[in-house]
């Protein structure tokens, strides 16, 4: 009687355990951490290495791109007696780097009421005196990530010229590197701040545009439109959003 033949079965061969993917040791860079030496990879961010290396990031992280100082660091590289600035989120680890965190940097910070105050050199002396112990060393705008000319800005306060401090710290993100290096113990950013509100307050050029759009708003003229908005569900807001009408 003929019978069927069946294929026989192969034994099957052992399954090899899922290792984690590594990193070639060549492209590896060794960091110190909270003083304790992690290897990390060595195209890394500052950030991105302290993440590696297994810490979690609760403060100091922020926008990650640049743009709001949250994670201010200081380092040295070996055999370099320098201390070096830079935000976490941009700037890449370097082998040997010895690296420390100031998500917060304490800075003495004026209370005024900017309706009592003026447009004026007498203003800076009053709420922030020590600008005048600038000693233009140039500290500070090598500290700055965002490489603006700090120590200009703040000699132009001490001149109680407004405009140009509003203008050389506009794109200040109060990381606060450059108050750390300051031996007169200026805190920039904070003069910064109040060039900019005195400078929106009483010497920027008025929008009637601007004026109109206020007068509406305080006539309830957008409620309506704002209460469905407020109903819109998720995806119909971002079909609105992005079919807006660009300038």
């Amino acid at each position: 009687m003929a019978t069927k033949k069946t294929a026989k079965k192969k034994p099957a061969s052992p399954k090899k355990k899922k290792t984690k993917t590594e990193v070639p040791e060549e492209v590896m860079a060794t960091v110190f951490i909270m003083g304790k030496a992690h290897k990390v990879p060595a195209d890394a961010t500052i950030m991105g290495a302290i993440e590696y290396a297994g810490y979690q990031l609760k403060r100091g992280a922020g926008c990650r791109e640049g743009f709001c100082g949250a994670c201010a660091t200081v380092y040295r590289l070996p055999g370099d007696y320098k201390i070096y600035t830079g935000l976490a989120c941009t700037t890449l680890v370097e082998d040997g780097m010895w690296l420390s965190q100031l998500p917060t940097f304490p800075g003495q910070k004026a209370i005024y009421d900017i309706d009592k105050i003026e447009p004026s050199v007498e203003t800076i002396q009053i709420l922030y005196p020590e600008v005048f112990r600038c000693v233009a060393c140039n500290t500070c705008t090598k500290a700055c990530p965002q490489d603006l000319e700090v120590m200009d800005y703040i000699q132009a306060a001490m001149r109680g010229d407004i405009e140009m401090v509003m203008d050389l710290s506009f794109d200040c993100i109060c990381c606060g590197l450059c108050a750390i290096r300051c031996p007169s113990e200026i805190v920039q950013y904070n003069v910064g701040l109040l060039a900019k509100r005195l400078y929106g307050k009483y010497l920027s050029p008025k929008s009637k545009e601007l004026e109109k759009r206020i007068r509406e708003m305080k006539r309830n003229k957008y409620d309506k439109e704002y209460q469905e908005l407020l109903k819109t569900k998720k995806k119909d807001l971002k079909k609105i959003y992005y079919e807006r009408d660009l300038e």
